[in-house]
């Protein structure tokens, strides 16, 4: 009976460890993927003169923008130009670029022959016949794309104090807006919580926001 017991214990240890390497791959491919992309978008706008500019961008993080002025859009943007391509693309229009987005967004890239990064830019964008805004223009009143509102800043002050790692004590709640896991996979989340990009935080707070108001968050909202 114990050796039944112990036999199980190390059968879910295995998967669990397996599951995380196939995580952390997942992982490297994505980073992999955004450097090439960069590496891409600043040798097209070094041969069209515009280098310097971007490379000085690059200097300071992952560029959002091509040289060209046109905003990327990525996992965590939202607004309706997020709207347009998962309309094109037949998956729910919400707005908010999250992982399923970017999942139908490779599985197009794919089909196409595109480079497969669950970015669109604009080799993406014009293959889906979707015109992307101009870089710097926001979804509202000026922010960035992907931003939170101030009624979602305030109710992640309250339920973390702005901390997208935050876990609560009972591991339950977990993450800038303190998600539990099954309505992170009910907004279309994988993983935990607290290990997303915070803009992806952002971006599912949004549509949980849209979803069910302020009483998602009851003794914040």
């Amino acid at each position: 009976m114990h050796d039944d017991v112990f036999a199980r214990e190390r059968f879910t240890r295995s998967l669990e460890r397996s599951r995380e390497r196939r995580q952390a791959a997942r992982r490297r491919r994505q980073r992999i993927f955004q450097r090439r992309t960069l590496a891409a978008v600043l040798a097209a706008s070094m041969a069209l003169g515009g280098g310097a500019a971007l490379a000085a961008g690059a200097a300071q993080g992952p560029a959002h923008h091509t040289g060209q002025g046109v905003a990327l859009l990525r996992l965590g943007s939202s607004g309706p130009s997020v709207s347009a391509v998962q309309r094109a693309l037949g998956i729910p229009a919400d707005g908010a670029f999250g992982p399923r987005t970017e999942r139908a967004v490779k599985r197009y890239q794919r089909a196409h022959g595109l480079l497969v990064d669950g970015i669109v830019g604009p080799q993406t964008a014009g293959a889906l016949g979707i015109s992307l805004r101009p870089a710097g223009v926001g979804a509202a009143a000026g922010r960035p794309t992907g931003a939170p509102s101030g009624l979602l800043e305030r109710i992640a002050r309250c339920e973390s104090g702005g901390n997208p790692r935050a876990i609560s004590p009972g591991g339950v709640y977990r993450g800038k807006y303190q998600f539990s896991r099954a309505t992170w996979r009910s907004l279309g989340g994988v993983g935990d919580p607290a290990a997303a990009p915070e803009a992806v935080q952002d971006a599912m707070a949004a549509k949980l926001l849209a979803r069910a108001g302020r009483s998602a968050w009851p003794n914040c909202g």
